[in-house]
């Protein structure tokens, strides 16, 4: 089994496209994937699934590109209106292409009940109906919708991103924790190990910080359904990409050795439905 960093991001840095990065913070800048493949060739990865960062066809379409010309770039989680009735129009002119899933940035949507719109559900089914995948992104307030959510849009592949973005920084653990259970209950579900240095203190955190929220995500979705993946380059607010993947290799190690190929490549591939990675 090759190595997959499931969740990267690039961009051509905008103030007016990327409004969500601080000017002048290490992120305020382009941000390619020839900046992360050295770091990718020394950890041994072989390949990424690159995430939208921006809600706009023209990134995804953009990432895409991306994509056709770097064999190890194995699949785009892009951006698309999921609540627009043209969804499976759209989604039909990117069929043959890197395409792996879509995400909607819900942590930043003005709406507060948007998973829980029925339009959005509808898009949300219509997305799984063509076997591709949704990333939830969401942030603590929305974090107890998501089980209503998961039954309205029903089986398919279905990821949770950063894992429920826990409040690490600030000991947080309910209603986290029990909303993790009730997710990790619908067995379509498979969560991310991802964006949790940038979840904790940015500049202080250890491993020990972040351990018990790995080990009941590990409790709760079981080993084969967690998957690693750096949220490069966000992640450099908190840690470099080294410290990164050693949180989540010395965490395997520790707590289900057995099941390293599963975290760091399986469960990407069959949550979205990948090929052989190349080296």
């Amino acid at each position: 089994m090759k190595r997959i960093d499931a969740h990267q991001h690039f961009w051509r840095y905008s103030p007016a496209r990327y409004g969500w990065i601080a000017p002048g913070s290490t992120l305020a800048r382009d941000r390619m994937p020839e900046d992360v493949k050295a770091l990718l060739d020394s950890a041994a990865v072989d390949g990424c699934i690159a995430v939208q960062a921006e809600q706009d066809e023209v990134e995804t379409d953009w990432l895409l590109a991306l994509a056709a010309e770097r064999p190890w770039m194995l699949g785009v989680v892009g951006w698309a209106d999921l609540t627009a009735p043209t969804l499976a129009d759209r989604l039909a002119r990117w069929r043959g292409t890197a395409l792996v899933g879509i995400r909607h940035m819900v942590q930043d949507e003005p709406d507060p009940q948007w998973l829980l719109r029925a339009d959005a559900q509808a898009g949300v089914r219509t997305l799984l109906g063509e076997g591709l995948a949704y990333d939830i992104l969401v942030r603590a307030p929305q974090l107890p919708q998501v089980p209503a959510f998961l039954d309205a849009v029903g089986e398919g592949a279905l990821v949770l991103d950063h894992a429920g973005k826990p409040d690490i920084a600030g000991g947080g653990w309910q209603p986290w924790a029990d909303t993790i259970r009730a997710i990790a209950e619908r067995p379509s579900v498979v969560c991310k190990l991802s964006g949790l240095v940038t979840e904790a203190d940015h500049v202080a955190w250890t491993a020990d910080d972040i351990a018990r929220y790995l080990d009941h995500l590990l409790a709760c979705f079981g080993p084969e359904r967690l998957m690693f993946g750096s949220d490069w380059p966000v992640c450099t607010l908190a840690a470099d990409y080294p410290r990164v993947l050693a949180l989540i290799e010395d965490f395997v190690q520790r707590a289900c050795p057995a099941y390293r190929d599963a975290v760091f490549g399986g469960t990407a591939m069959r949550a979205y439905i990948l090929s052989e990675p190349i080296a």
